[in-house]
């Protein structure tokens, strides 16, 4: 963990700037730093300013401890006030505390954003440095693909371990279970990865397209975002294939919202977050009957919850209060977690984990990393990736059914990759 005393002092300008027609244009091909959705959001450019990884326990309370150090002795000169505008960083943090993946907070030199039809230009240094200097354009380079085949958990064993879930239920260790499975291959090792956001973006523009460290998808589902003093978090659990019609899509989604299976999971996973942030506000709310949130390729069971924060709690601080949630863990949580650790035979990394960003102010915008590849470092002529799908496991829940529910969640990012 760093030592407070020896972080750096930042300074943060933000300017209001003409739109950029495509903001991408100004992120790294290696290592794009993306929050978007529906062309809104912001992009990270240019070196470093501050980069914060921890790999312990407690992980997620020391980066908040760490951020509101270095929010607190920041200068910030903000002439737009908007979501997202002053000192910023994007975070990629761990599923697991036991993760060998670090948690990490990224604060970059430059971060263009675009919001409610005004766009801005932020730069940030260090007290004692100069001010970065625009980015400037870069064109995308060729298109690629990914070879990508079966992981450690192909669908034979995915078959296998859905059935030590309900083994577990049976037995009582858990009411519910998220079980996950890999698929892993390459990508060329100088592949512009802008191309593979800009078609997660286009593909599913109701989904917060991001890229962080090296963590890039297309997520559906908001973990909290805390805005001016109110928390407000979207619940997805419970899922379905789209239909090939409108009318196949009446029925699923009739069907959706009322088989018992779906439904008890989407209860669980909304307790979770109630519960989780009930200590932290003075009123809290959440709709009383899930709807159904239809993406591009599937139909999900969601439910939105907001509330207003009692004790001046950042959104990091709602992060680690929300973080794992059943949705992606299961119930209850804690032995869901050791349940997953002992069936699942891998690191699942930042996969399922909180993806977003958060200001020198606390607020922030915060998604669970889903619908995404992990891309490593480069070695030789390749650079590996590795992509993670999964679904809630409760008492009735068919192996079959549960594969065929990871291959629609796998569709976005593999066929992104292709």
């Amino acid at each position: 963990m760093p030592d407070p005393l020896s972080l750096p002092r930042l300074r943060a300008v933000t300017r209001p700037i003409d739109a950029p027609e495509d903001p991408l244009l100004l992120a790294s091909a290696e290592d794009p730093l993306v929050w978007m959705r529906r062309g809104e959001g912001m992009i990270g450019s240019g070196a470093e300013v501050l980069r914060i990884d921890v790999g312990e326990d407690g992980r997620l309370e020391a980066i908040a401890d760490v951020w509101r150090a270095i929010s607190a002795a920041a200068e910030v000169d903000d002439a737009v006030r908007l979501p997202g505008t002053g000192l910023v960083a994007f975070g990629a943090f761990a599923f697991d505390e036991t993760s060998l993946a670090p948690s990490t907070l990224i604060v970059p030199s430059i971060v263009v954003g675009r919001r409610g039809g005004r766009a801005w230009m932020t730069r940030i240094s260090r007290m004692d440095g100069p001010e970065p200097a625009a980015p400037d354009p870069l064109a995308y380079g060729p298109h690629w693909s990914a070879t990508l085949g079966p992981g450690e958990l192909d669908p034979a064993g995915h078959t296998a371990a859905v059935a030590a879930a309900l083994e577990a239920i049976a037995a009582g260790e858990v009411e519910k279970v998220v079980i996950a499975r890999d698929i892993a291959g390459t990508l060329p090792a100088d592949a512009d990865l802008r191309r593979l956001v800009r078609a997660l973006a286009e593909g599913y523009p109701d989904t917060w397209a991001y890229a962080v460290d090296g963590i890039i998808g297309a997520s559906p589902e908001t973990l909290v975002t805390v805005s001016g003093g109110t928390v407000t978090a979207r619940v997805l659990a419970g899922t379905r294939p789209r239909g090939a019609n409108a009318d196949e899509d009446t029925a699923i989604t009739a069907e959706l919202a009322t088989t018992a299976k779906d439904l008890d999971e989407h209860r669980y996973a909304v307790q979770s977050v109630l519960t989780a942030l009930e200590p932290h506000t003075s009123a809290l709310v959440a709709a009383e009957q899930p709807f159904a949130l239809k993406l591009p390729n599937v139909w999900h069971l969601a439910t939105d919850v907001e509330g207003t924060l009692a004790n001046g709690d950042s959104a990091l601080d709602m992060v680690r209060a929300l973080h794992p949630t059943a949705a992606v863990a299961g119930t209850p949580t804690p032995d869901a977690i050791a349940a997953i650790r002992r069936i699942e035979p891998f690191d699942r990394g930042r996969y399922a984990g909180p993806v977003g960003w958060v200001d020198g102010d606390g607020d922030g915008e915060w998604a669970i990393a889903l619908r995404c590849a992990q891309i490593g470092a480069p070695e030789g002529a390749h650079r590996p990736v590795t992509a993670h799908a999964g679904g809630g496991i409760v008492a009735g829940s068919q192996p079959e059914a549960e594969l065929l529910e990871t291959r629609v969640k796998f569709r976005p990012i593999v066929d992104a990759l292709a």
